[in-house]
């Protein structure tokens, strides 16, 4: 015998079948507003809920756009997805009508589905929310939804619901950092821009060059942007180049982050040239040290920590290397200030140009070209903690979705980092702390239910 659906009023549903106790569902719990459940069905064979509503004659007809009232043009009907029901695929049959205002005859407006859209505003919040851990092919795979439909519901979700990022309205940033990031290696930078004290991403915008940053500058009140202390980048010359021009009293820092990002790059290079020249023997125990001589030697274990000192011990080259990359992190540990700084990286510098080797000598003139933003880190110890934290996060994206060919979207991937994760896509009116359960409550819920 199929399923039978009843309705005792406007707000109730009642589902009855020959192997199912009749059970009430308030129709407030389903929110669908505007609508009067009439029937609930059960389709066996294809695992599918349908619930079938009528328009509720009782509001008025009023267009989506801008919620002016009119005349009803036609009744029409359109089958839309929610979030699953009981564990099964959910379909809402809903009716509305076209409102004929000032010659024209759009949709009227629902609170629960966006015109056009196929799923519910919650089912687009629940997407939204799975694809922040999920790759886009698995959140089809388990919704049932195409993939374009699934970053579309996505792209839109998050354009809908992010805060907007407005330079204009900012105020009492002392300190900023700029980074840039690539869509795919290579391909279509981005200009990112933190506020260091928070965290927080304050713009994001196509391109990593002057102008681009100059623009978020631009932007900033005059008040805010006399507040500026410093700015930390790396060592690209564009941004330099924006800060001396728009925030003149500003402070350039170059963060250890980047410094010791370019020695790594040193270290890669000297090892490289180390096994091309090597014998038979000693190109076995350079072999595969690299993450050894990047790595620091407190975070190696036993084995690693014992590679690592046979490797230095037989190759005087990489002890050099190894040494002052040593050094050179120790710039950083509480200089007292910017002048002693600038003494220690002096000394620095000696030691690489007396090791004669080339590329440690072309780095350390670099260091000195630079040395005035990096000592700078004595007066504005800045640490990119929150950029390279942000980094991650994006590569995760990145990773996730196997490149990112939509700029837009990614834009708002990134966005969607500065925001806290919560269970609210799934349980939207839970906040903070869940109702402890325990055996007096389901005692007297159970009480209430008789």
């Amino acid at each position: 015998m199929p399923p039978r659906a009843l309705c005792d009023n406007d707000f109730t549903m009642v589902i009855e079948h020959e192997d199912y106790m009749g059970i009430a569902i308030p129709g407030t719990i389903l929110e669908l507003r505007g609508q009067v459940v009439k029937a609930v069905e059960w389709n066996h064979d294809a695992g599918e809920v349908t619930i079938r509503c009528n328009r509720d004659r009782r509001f008025k007809a009023t267009e989506h756009r801008r919620g002016t009232p009119g005349l009803i043009e036609r009744y029409l009907r359109r089958t839309i997805m929610d979030v699953p029901l009981a564990g099964k695929r959910c379909l809402v049959d809903i009716e509305y009508v076209q409102v004929f205002v000032h010659n024209r005859t759009p949709v009227e407006g629902l609170s629960f589905v966006e015109p056009g859209q196929r799923v519910t505003n919650r089912m687009a919040r629940l997407v939204s929310a799975l694809c922040r851990h999920m790759t886009i092919s698995a959140v089809a795979r388990y919704t049932g939804l195409s993939w374009d439909t699934v970053k579309n519901l996505d792209k839109r979700w998050l354009s809908k619901q992010l805060p907007p990022l407005r330079p204009e309205l900012l105020e009492g940033l002392r300190q900023i950092g700029v980074d840039e990031v690539a869509r795919a290696k290579g391909h279509d930078y981005l200009t990112l821009v933190y506020d260091m004290a928070s965290g927080n991403l304050l713009w994001i915008k196509e391109g990593r060059t002057a102008e681009v940053f100059g623009e978020f500058l631009q932007a900033l009140s005059a008040e805010c942007a006399d507040g500026i202390e410093a700015v930390a980048m790396d060592m690209g010359l564009a941004y330099q180049s924006a800060v001396r021009q728009w925030l003149p009293d500003a402070n350039i820092v170059f963060d250890r982050f980047h410094v010791m990002q370019m020695y790594s790059k040193v270290i890669k290079q000297v090892r490289r040239a180390e096994f091309s020249k090597a014998d038979a023997e000693h190109k076995e125990k350079i072999k595969g040290t690299s993450y050894l001589l990047l790595s620091n030697r407190d975070k190696l274990d036993g084995d690693g920590e014992n590679r690592l000192q046979q490797l230095l011990d037989t190759n005087q080259t990489l002890h050099t290397v190894y040494t002052l990359k040593e050094q050179l992190q120790a710039l950083w540990q509480s200089p007292p200030t910017v002048a002693a700084m600038h003494t220690r990286l002096e000394d620095w510098c000696k030691l690489a140009e007396a090791s004669k080797i080339t590329a440690l000598k072309t780095f350390s003139k670099s260091l000195k070209s630079h040395a005035v933003g990096i000592c700078n880190y004595a007066a504005y110890p800045i640490t990119s903690a929150a950029i390279e934290a942000g980094n991650v996060g994006i590569g995760l994206i990145r990773k996730r979705a196997r490149g990112m060919l939509d700029t837009e979207y990614l834009k708002l991937k990134i966005r969607q980092l500065n925001l806290p994760d919560t269970a609210e896509p799934f349980y939207p009116i839970w906040r903070a702390k869940p109702t402890k359960i325990n055996s007096e409550n389901v005692a007297k819920n159970e009480k209430t239910t008789v």
